[in-house]
């Protein structure tokens, strides 16, 4: 059998999505084939451009037409976050496997709904799963599994930030990423996401509650005249940044232990500093995705002349993922992420399991992230994160 894959969307996390699918198979023995059928996007010249340089069949403009066809298996959705509901309840209601990228959606109704298309699709085998592709760095892996092993013993105190600086420039143009109706939010959904997740996983706690507050730096830009990735050309005239730039927020989880968040675009000098830290009775646990291939581990229990934080390297065959790359000591990069998650993916598709994270954890995340954005409006009033209801949109019918 073969697993044919259609890839909506093709700009940054695009090329980053086809790399995954591209290696997976070459490098991880998977129980079923997997082909690369289509790419699609708006742009027809560009979206054939690209495709021919990620190794796509073929593309297309119409994602409807795609979804439509028999001989797609797995829908893969990299667009902004507008069309996520959109394209991946469509997707799941035709029968096709879907990997929907972070953050869920832009609200938690629409993550709601995925999440409900996904319950109903799981009757039918279909499987559906979020991108959060940091779970999948080996470290953060082997993180949340010495956690759970009880080498820091009980959790006490969480420590999370993501932070870039790629917005301090005044004159970035305003891309999508900077529109609440296309992107939801700023940083706190753009990057804050990941850590929300990334605590969740590794804790194996939600996030229970939250007190937040969230800043707009920079409250007009350049309208934009073209752009690819993070960066991009100006064209004439401004227009309004409608999301944050900045969300900093407290966290309580499940156990009642504390977290500490702070996700921001205006981290001068940061390029893309995510860190975590879970304090515990036993140990403490620390990793730096821009030194993704280590943890730093400190073991309370050691004799005293023996204390103090101890480097592991991450790159043993007994360590996650990593008996299919190379020898102990040769590195792995960001790229790989992405290779992990279509492996799983297929993995859990060829077995009947659930991959993860699933839908169910991706509106988990979006509840946190509704919740973040009711308490900053409320001046930072703690927030239960556990709601089945949109913070947002509730505290705007209170008002």
């Amino acid at each position: 059998m073969s697993l044919r894959v259609a890839l909506i969307g093709y700009g940054f996390m695009g090329a980053a999505h086809s790399v995954g699918w591209r290696q997976a198979p070459a490098v991880f023995d998977l129980p079923e084939d997997v082909e690369r059928a289509v790419l699609v996007g708006r742009n027809a010249a560009a979206v054939a451009q690209a495709a021919q340089k990620w190794g796509w069949a073929e593309s297309a403009t119409d994602w409807r037409e795609v979804i439509a066809r028999d001989d797609i298996d797995i829908v893969d959705i990299v667009t902004p976050g507008d069309s996520h509901a959109e394209i991946a309840i469509a997707a799941l209601d035709a029968g096709k496997h879907v990997l929907c990228e972070k953050p869920l959606a832009n609200t938690v109704a629409e993550a709601e709904a995925m999440t409900a298309a996904a319950d109903r699709a799981a009757q039918s085998g279909v499987r559906a799963m979020v991108g959060f592709t940091y779970r999948r760095v080996p470290a953060v892996t082997l993180l949340r599994d010495l956690v759970a092993a009880g080498k820091v013993g009980t959790v006490q105190q969480v420590r999370a930030a993501y932070r870039q600086d790629w917005l301090v420039d005044p004159e970035m143009p305003l891309a999508w990423r900077l529109q609440k109706e296309h992107a939801g939010s700023g940083a706190l959904g753009d990057i804050g996401a990941h850590i929300i997740d990334m605590t969740q996983f590794v804790t194996g706690q939600r996030i229970a509650s939250v007190s937040g507050t969230m800043d707009t730096i920079v409250k007009q830009r350049p309208l934009l005249g073209s752009g690819s990735g993070l960066s991009g050309t100006a064209s004439d005239g401004y227009g309004d940044v409608t999301v944050d730039d900045v969300a900093l927020f407290t966290g309580r989880l499940e156990s009642g232990a504390l977290a500490s968040f702070e996700a921001t675009r205006f981290a001068t000098g940061r390029k893309n500093a995510l860190t975590l830290e879970v304090s515990g009775d036993r140990g403490a646990l620390a990793f730096d995705l821009e030194d993704l291939n280590t943890l730093q581990f400190y073991d309370r229990t050691a004799p005293d002349e023996l204390q103090g934080f101890t480097r592991i390297l991450v790159t043993e065959a007994e360590h996650p993922y990593v008996a299919a790359w190379w020898p102990a000591g040769h590195m792995l990069g960001y790229e790989h992420g992405f290779v992990h998650q279509a492996k799983d993916l297929v993995e859990a598709i060829a077995s009947g399991q659930d991959a993860h994270p699933t839908f169910e954890e991706g509106l988990a995340v979006q509840r946190v992230l509704a919740s973040v954005e009711a308490s900053a409006v409320r001046d930072s009033a703690w927030v239960d994160a556990l709601a089945t209801v949109d913070a947002v949109e509730k505290t705007g019918q209170e008002s």
